[in-house]
């Protein structure tokens, strides 16, 4: 909008200069009174050469009788007489003498040697309802050039505004993939992107509520199974011992359930939490080192060797959900991690760059534009670690969105297995 403001200042400023310049020559041109005049100052002129002629006691009374004869506003008077400067005074002895203008409108005063120390003084006839007129219609045609010049800059604007105004209008009716082709002239570029950005988002969030749906109402078939099962062998089983397993089993498969749908219901919130964010600045070497930490127990369950490789540089994010997406990627590396995981941070072009390396089998390639959808799991990999639903890498994936940056997976070069590439722009090094 900045860019749409600064447009429409300088075509204001550029059409009252324009057409104040191109009125005000137009107006010069039509009127100019030595032009406009001209025929009078030859008239008076002629008129002064007869008078002059004259006896000087004849020539105010034959002065008079030239006014009424042509019927003009024709004077001879003392030029003493004249309250003007002496610059004008020297004009009048000028050829076509010097007009003036008073209440009444114009007049033309003139003298030359042989009148002095007189003048003529010839009342000049100039319709006043005619300056008027001229006036009204410079105004018009000023005011009209600069509709005409706000016109060409509002005119992009109001046909970009209709373009979002149909995009809205079948985004509303269902058609979720609308969305607005940005055009680089276009003063609101950035109300066009994040009409995008927030289709997107709707459009994600939408896709997330129907997955979690279906795969909520496809998961819980099987606890509630064993649960069916449970109870219907607990009540036909006469023996104690053998109802006692069965009620064991019946709570196992509680906690399973239990589990799944706090794990359903906390990513279903997760969302919530973006425009919560705290963004704090430490030292990645110790904060990674913090993480690996909390990691412990399980790489020594599984006898994993751990190498972390830093620079030292500072992190700028929220430090809370970034070690979340960091363990995420740890706790999934360790899950399927033969040996050894190596964990890589560096700041490279004012971008933090995390990386996550496993000698595990790894993620096929068909899959790795898949593995950040929530709930998905490669079916080798299923039921390999417990209570795993297929929402860690998700997690990751959201946390990652919500600090602008990216997250991708490929194979590692050093270790053969997974790799995840986490990078978030690092404003603190700015």
């Amino acid at each position: 909008m900045k860019k749409f403001y600064l447009s429409l200042l300088a075509s204001a400023l550029l059409s009252i200069v324009v057409l104040g310049w191109l009125i005000d020559a137009f107006s010069q041109s039509t009127h100019n009174s030595e032009d406009e005049f001209a025929l009078q100052s030859k008239l008076l002129m002629g008129f002064s050469k007869q008078i002059a002629a004259q006896a000087e006691q004849q020539r105010a009374d034959y002065t008079a009788l030239l006014a009424e004869q042509f019927s003009l506003g024709l004077s001879y008077r003392a030029t003493q007489s004249l309250a003007l400067p002496p610059s004008l005074l020297e004009q009048i002895n000028a050829k076509g003498g010097l007009t003036l203008q008073d209440q009444e409108g114009f007049y033309l005063l003139y003298s030359n040697e042989s009148l002095a120390p007189f003048h003529l003084k010839l009342r000049l006839d100039k319709p006043h309802e005619q300056d008027q007129q001229n006036d009204m219609l410079l105004t018009l045609l000023f005011y009209a050039g600069l509709c005409v010049f706000m016109g060409f800059i509002i005119a992009p604007l109001a046909k970009r505004l209709g373009v979002v105004n149909e995009a809205a209008k079948k985004f509303a009716n269902g058609d979720l993939h609308a969305r607005i082709r940005v055009s680089h002239f276009t003063y609101i570029k950035d109300v066009e992107l994040t009409f995008n950005r927030m289709a997107s988002q709707i459009e994600k969030l939408l896709d997330e509520n129907k997955l979690m749906a279906t795969s909520l109402s496809h998961d819980i078939r099987t606890p509630i199974a064993c649960l069916r099962f449970g109870l219907d062998a607990a009540l036909d089983s006469p023996n104690e011992k053998k109802r006692e397993h069965y009620l064991h089993r019946m709570e196992a498969d509680l906690d399973q359930m239990e589990s799944m749908l706090k794990s359903y219901l906390t990513f279903a919130t997760l969302e919530q939490k973006a425009n919560q964010l705290t963004y704090s600045v430490t030292e990645s070497r110790s904060y990674l080192n913090t993480i690996v930490q909390q990691l412990e127990p399980k790489l020594m369950q599984r006898q994993l060797d751990l190498q972390v490789i830093c620079d030292n540089s500072q992190i700028h994010a929220d430090l809370h959900w970034l070690a979340r997406a960091i363990t995420n990627l740890l706790s999934n590396a360790c899950d399927f991690a033969k040996h050894k995981i190596i964990l890589t941070a560096y700041s490279k072009e004012q971008t933090l760059i995390i990386t996550v390396e496993d000698d595990g089998s790894g993620i096929a390639e068909k899959n790795w534009h898949k593995v950040f959808s929530p709930f998905f799991q490669e079916q080798t990999h299923r039921n390999r670690a417990d209570k795993s639903y297929g929402l860690g890498l998700a997690i990751v994936a959201k946390v990652v969105d919500w600090h602008h940056g990216e997250i991708t997976v490929n194979r590692s070069t050093k270790l053969a297995g997974a790799c995840f590439t986490l990078k978030i722009h690092n404003a603190q090094q700015l």
